[in-house]
Parts: C-alpha cells; structure tokens; sequence
C-alpha cells in the first residue's frame, strides 16, 4: 500500500505539469472576459445580442437533449411529453436565433421574472428568521428592491435590458481580472508545490 507521502507526491506532481501546462488557459480566459465587460459598457447593445444569441442557443441545444434522451427511452411512460418538451424548446430556440429582437426580449425578460422570483423568496425568508433575528428587515429590503427591478424590467425593458447588461458587464470584468491574476501566479505555483510535497515523502 502506497504511503500518504508518496500519494501526496504524485498529486503534487501531476499538479505542476497541469499548471504549467494550462497556466495560459486561465489569462486567455481572463482576457477575454475583460475584453467582453469593456465593450459591453461601451456598446451595451451588441453585448444584450450576444448573450441574447448564447441564451436562444442554450434553448434549442437543451430541447435537442431532450428529444434525444426521450427517443432513446420510449418504452418509459410519459416519454412523449418530455419529447414534445424538447421539440418545443428546438423549435423557440431556433426561432429566436433566426430572430435577434425576439431573443433579446426574451432574455430580458427572463432575467426579470427570476429577479421578481428572487425577491419573492427574499422576502418569504426575511418572514421565515424575524423571530431569530432582529435584520430581516435587510431581506425585506433586498427583496422588495428585486422585485422592483423585475416589475420595472418588464415595464420598460429598454431600459431594464441596458442595466442587465452592465451589471453582467461589471461582473465579467471582476472575474477576468482575477482569472488573469490566477494564471499569472500560477506559473510559479508548480516549483512551490512540489517542494511542499518533496518534505512530507
């Protein structure tokens, strides 16, 4: 039986020859990131049409799943409804990569109805703890301001689509920024581990 020593080495092994082979996945990542967050505050319409596109692709990919695990299992019950699930999401998918405007309002107001759902449960939870707290009121405000932002998405999506963008866009630029950071100190990670290792064999 190999000792914790010796399983502890290889895993620090293979985890240099991974970092030092992928180091640059993370910075190319990051960039990218970076890049997108950038031109989405510059030019918050084609950033809401590409995510708008990713959301009409994830649509018809995911009703193409589904008409291929129902085909797969028909002698189960009920596998014709998970079929016509799936024929529907192919058919809205494509439609709406074929139909830009529709996908953008139908992302928009996606993003809107999970902010309304969202402050729904916020605000049920805040009721759920205020005999065991006396902050509620900080889901009760958090809630009721997701709701807000959801009722007036869906009021005036214009505008609503151009704050989802930039919160997105902020969100993109956060994480690339750290992805770069990650992938830069990674390249000198490898040499560290495997001198943490080398002393416990």
């Amino acid at each position: 039986m190999a000792s914790s020593g010796g399983v502890l080495s290889r895993f620090g092994a293979d985890a240099q020859a991974l970092c030092k082979r992928t180091w640059w996945v993370f910075v190319v990542g990051g960039i990218a990131y970076v890049i997108f967050g950038v031109l989405a505050f510059v030019n918050p319409g084609i950033a809401l049409l590409v995510l708008a596109m990713f959301f009409a692709a994830s649509v018809m990919v995911d009703g193409l799943f589904n008409i291929v695990g129902s085909v797969q299992n028909r002698e189960k019950d009920g596998w014709w409804i998970m079929l016509l699930i799936g024929i529907l999401g192919l058919v809205a998918g494509g439609y709406a990569l074929l139909n830009p405007p529709i996908s953008m309002m139908a992302f928009v107001l996606l993003v809107a109805i999970e902010a309304m759902l969202l402050g729904v449960f916020l605000l049920m939870l805040g009721y759920k703890v205020r005999k065991a707290t006396t902050r509620e009121w900080m889901l009760y405000l958090a809630g009721a301001l997701s709701i807000l932002f959801g009722v007036l998405v869906v009021v005036n999506p214009a505008k609503g689509s151009l704050s989802i963008v930039f919160v997105i866009a902020a969100w993109a630029i956060v994480i690339g920024a750290l992805k770069i950071v990650f992938g830069l100190k990674v390249r000198s990670l490898p040499d560290r581990i495997g001198e943490k290792f080398a002393s416990l064999r």
